[in-house]
């Protein structure tokens, strides 16, 4: 049995190492803090087959952004707000022409791809919608590999069903693909992302993806610019997993160099549509930044990470058209509660405490504050209030939609302390424990419901329900969160009072390699990217709302990627929010 010890002997405690012939090294206790406010990290209690356990630093990386946005005064444009705003409406009418003018197929997925890389296809819902429909009717014989990728790609990402044998032409009689095309870079780029769009049991885009990521990674080095770009950053992550706002910012640097797709009117509107909006957002992250401020202050809460410029991003990645200002400024304040929720049960509150505070929530009222350590009690009814702001915004007929989020809130902070347990068990979780506790319950739900909520009229009591039933396509959301959370954490460390991760879970069962581990892991990510892509052809009337949960696991592929933790290690999003809210682009 574990005793405690003094404060400065109990920051953490090596786990012991189990050898055996697989040089596999186990161990599944470890020391609790004798004190909830001391936040030095622990040793990870594993030793993997390099027999090294990561080791996390002491407390979170630097504060957030501060006062910076409350502050900032944005420079000086050669061009006015009016003049721009003027200058916009004439070039949609200009782009909304080219739609009409487009003669076949192939024009009319050049000019939908253009635009929507570009970030401005929210200027033309209607004419993309049509131009969509005229592709997927239209008779198509094409033999390009380009041209049939995109048209797949297309199509796919907006719920109209193609089946992958049109790849078939490129495969010989044994299924493999045909060496001509293996010099096609463009080709095999369109093909490496339109097959990341595939579903279940779609083996034909299975190895689409690895004869294509195969060849482009044997020609790195011999492809020219604009084209490495792209390559690099796909191979990185998939165009159909990519923020489109990143995408975006980096195709308008790009597309004047596309000789056959250029057009000026569609780049000068680019430039100056980005220019608009990033004023916009400039404004909301003041209220935002202003919002927190005298929050912070008031509830004193100084271990809990200070993230809301990044969590506005992840905001703003979900819902970035010009019309969703409330939706972003929701999403914002409840990830930045549902941080000092997690951040409280993770690395700062006792057992007793964590379960006072999930009674509190449970029970939803001012009164329950009396259940509560004196440095919650501010946290808890700011939370009962800002919820009750939410729900007093709704209209009369949408009242009942502040039940849902509520329910979806008191849903994780449970989960939270389920992992409290476990934790101060030093039991280890199953791996199907580990999966339903997270992929069901911990954010998806909340996640979904306050993706809804944020939609205004365009959502329905039925979508709520479907939210909260934890759909398919919620749990998948939820899936590749937590998933890609939990390798950044094996790999860099996890909080003190951590439960262990998923990863560790799969150690202990299997009595398998790290990277036998993780390997499995990613295999659950690829399964659930499936998942949401299914959701495109499943949920028809739902399926707005199965694009912003998309989105979000784009952002959480961005914050993840190369098992790296940007949300703690917060430095890592410096130079990405410079480019989306401080950098204007040249026109």
């Amino acid at each position: 049995m574990l005793s405690y010890i003094s404060r400065t002997q109990c920051a953490f405690l090596r786990c012991s190492m189990i050898s055996s012939h697989h040089q596999h090294h186990r161990c599944h206790s470890f020391l609790r803090p004798c004190h909830p406010a001391f936040i030095t990290r622990l040793v990870v209690c594993q030793s993997y087959s390099k027999g090294v356990a990561p080791e996390m630093e002491a407390g979170f990386t630097a504060p957030g952004w501060g006062d910076f946005f409350i502050n900032y005064t944005p420079p000086k444009l050669h061009k006015t707000t009016e003049w721009m705003t003027e200058r916009a409406n004439r070039l949609k009418e200009d782009v909304s022409g080219l739609f009409e003018a487009c003669e076949d197929v192939v024009e009319k997925m050049n000019l939908v791809d253009v635009i929507q890389r570009l970030g401005i296809d929210h200027h033309f819902k209607e004419q993309i919608t049509t131009a969509l429909c005229s592709i997927q009717s239209a008779d198509f014989n094409s033999t390009n590999l380009h041209d049939i990728s995109l048209r797949f790609h297309l199509l796919r990402k907006h719920g109209f069903w193609v089946s992958p044998e049109v790849f078939s032409i490129f495969r010989n009689e044994d299924g493999c693909f045909i060496n001509d095309i293996a010099s096609d870079p463009k080709g095999l780029l369109s093909l490496y992302n339109a097959a990341n769009l595939l579903t279940h049991g779609e083996r034909i885009l299975e190895e689409a993806i690895l004869f294509a990521r195969h060849h482009l990674e044997l020609m790195r080095g011999t492809i020219e610019s604009p084209l490495a770009e792209q390559v690099s950053r796909s191979l990185q992550i998939p165009l159909p997993r990519t923020v489109k706002r990143v995408e975006a910012i980096n195709y308008i640097l790009e597309y004047n160099k596309q000789e056959q797709t250029y057009n000026p009117s569609i780049l000068e509107l680019a430039k100056i549509d980005f220019n608009l909006h990033q004023h916009l957002y400039q404004k909301e992250l003041k209220a935002i930044s202003e919002w927190w401020q005298d929050l912070s202050r008031d509830i004193a809460i100084h271990y809990a990470r200070e993230r809301v410029v990044e969590f506005y991003f992840f905001s703003y990645a979900m819902f970035d058209e010009q019309e969703h200002t409330h939706a972003r400024m929701i999403l914002t304040k409840l990830f930045q509660l549902y941080t000092i929720l997690d951040d409280t049960y993770d690395v700062h509150a006792t057992l007793d405490e964590c379960r006072k505070l999930n009674e509190a929530i449970q029970r939803w009222d001012e009164s329950a504050v009396s259940l509560l350590p004196e440095y919650l009690k501010k946290y808890f009814l700011h939370v009962i209030n800002i919820f009750k702001e939410f729900e007093d915004e709704l209209g009369p007929r949408e009242k009942y939609k502040g039940a849902y989020i509520t329910k979806a809130f008191q849903t994780s902070s449970s989960c939270h302390l389920q992992e409290s347990e476990w934790f101060h068990q030093n039991y280890v979780p199953s791996i199907k424990e580990k999966a339903n506790w997270s992929a069901t319950h911990e954010f998806g739900q909340l996640l979904s419901i306050a993706t809804l909520f944020g939609m205004g009229d365009a959502a329905t009591k039925e979508a709520f329900e479907w939210a909260i039933g934890c759909a398919n396509v919620v749990r998948a959301t939820a899936e590749v969160s937590r998933y890609m959370n939990d390798m950044a954490a094996f790999k860099n460390g996890r909080n003190k009072m951590d439960a262990a991760n998923f990863v560790e879970c799969y150690i202990k069962e299997h009595n398998v390699t790290s990277e036998a581990a993780l390997a499995n892991t990613s295999a659950l990510v690829e399964n659930a990217w499936k998942t949401m892509n299914q959701a495109r052809f499943e949920h028809g009337t739902l399926l707005p709302v199965v694009q912003r949960l998309n989105n979000f696991a784009m952002c959480i592929m961005l914050c993840y990627h190369e098992k790296r933790n940007a949300l703690t290690n917060n430095k890592l999003w410096k130079g990405t929010i410079k480019t989306h809210f401080i950098n204007p682009i040249p026109l």
